[in-house]
């Protein structure tokens, strides 16, 4: 055995031992389950219309965009998203990227460098921490949601500095205390960038976010970025901001330059799903009303998006009742360390519009018993 094989053999069964180990599992088009592990927020995925725009841009474009956007990858599907997109959650122009990885990568990357500070909540996406990183900028992650903290940060740093984080939180599903960090950000010439990939179709009148909820669209120190593959139930990511932004990304962003454009179908399905959301402004709430009524029933905290976070007490508790309440059709995630900002292991299960009454109130009914028989191990 070579000492390579030693070593992925050594590690597998350290994960083994801390029950971390991970492993894919595909799923079958026609099954059965009831999925309350995707972030398919609002069902659109699956929608009529946003499936025969997928198919028919398909059918028009083909199957891949075939170059980066500055070749020849874009397209006026590209055009009319970006221009929809940033009509509906209130900003100015937007930049498409092929995920919501590439944008929070795009923007951080772009904007910060060695000369310029990143103040970046404990709690951000695995994506904005490794753009921190590549970006070369100086680093000082402060706790979460603290403002006291971040305006000291600012006021000590003397540099150019970018505040990182999330309009609504992946993990916990708690949201940022986004009026009182934009002030701090305004106060000491700072940009506030945030990730609405939670917030985008589930806050704010109609699903606009949390940023157009309260009134910081604009905001001269404010900066959004945003993914396609939740709420709007294709793929792909955005920037939002103002025109010189867009622009600045266009010309410095590495992985918008030299990344192949989002493909097409993809870019059809989430401006179908757009205009979907618009036409059916009833669809966050019926997200917020069922979590409501599923976090009574679990008797966890409620959640400012459409993520409930279940603490379990170990993590092959957590992975047990996961597979449990699989095995009886509902399926829901399963967050263990490193990937919890607080090293607790959790259930996470996301409300969603898509599901019948019936069929929601039986996966209810399901998660409430098979987590209260694994909180009982505790």
């Amino acid at each position: 055995m070579s000492a390579w094989a030693e070593w992925f053999t050594a590690q597998r069964a350290e994960r083994e031992e801390a029950g971390l180990q991970r492993t894919l599992r595909p799923r079958a088009a026609d099954e059965q389950v009831i999925d309350l592990a995707s972030n398919d927020y609002l069902g659109l995925s699956a929608h009529p219309e946003v499936r025969r725009a997928a198919a028919d841009a398909a059918l028009t474009w083909g199957a891949g965009s075939a170059a980066s956007r500055l070749v020849t990858g874009t397209t006026t599907l590209h055009a009319e998203l970006e221009r929809e997109l940033a009509e509906f959650t209130g900003h100015e122009a937007a930049l498409v990227l092929s995920t919501g990885y590439h944008a929070n990568l795009s923007a951080v990357t772009a904007l910060a460098g060695k000369d310029a500070l990143i103040v970046s909540d404990a709690h951000v996406h695995a994506s904005l921490i490794d753009a921190a990183r590549l970006s070369r900028a100086s680093i000082e992650v402060v706790a979460h949601n603290d403002v006291a903290a971040v305006r000291s940060a600012l006021a000590s740093s003397g540099k150019r500095a970018i505040v990182l984080t999330e309009s609504v939180f992946s993990v916990l599903g708690d949201a940022a205390p986004l009026a009182e960090l934009a002030g701090a950000c305004a106060d000491h010439d700072a940009l506030l960038l945030v990730d609405e990939a939670h917030g985008l179709g589930v806050r704010g009148a109609g699903g606009r976010g949390l940023v157009h909820q309260l009134g910081l669209a604009r905001h001269p120190n404010v900066v959004v970025t945003a993914t396609l593959s939740k709420s709007l139930g294709a793929m792909g990511g955005a920037v939002l901001g103002c025109p010189d932004l867009v622009d600045h990304l266009i010309n410095r962003a590495r992985p918008f330059i030299f990344d192949t454009a989002l493909a097409p179908p993809a870019a059809a399905g989430a401006l179908a799903a757009l205009r979907q959301l618009r036409s059916d402004p009833a669809l966050p709430r019926r997200v917020h009303h069922r979590g409501e009524r599923l976090a009574a029933r679990l008797r966890v905290p409620g959640s400012a998006g459409a993520v409930l976070s279940v603490p379990m007490p170990a993590p092959q508790v957590a992975v047990a009742a996961q597979a449990e309440a699989l095995a009886e059709g509902v399926r829901v995630g399963c967050f263990r360390p490193p990937s919890v900002p607080d090293d607790v292991s959790r259930l996470r299960i996301t409300t969603q519009a898509g599901p019948d009454e019936q069929r929601w109130n039986e996966a209810v009914e399901i998660l409430a018993r098979v987590i209260e028989e694994h909180r009982s191990q505790q």
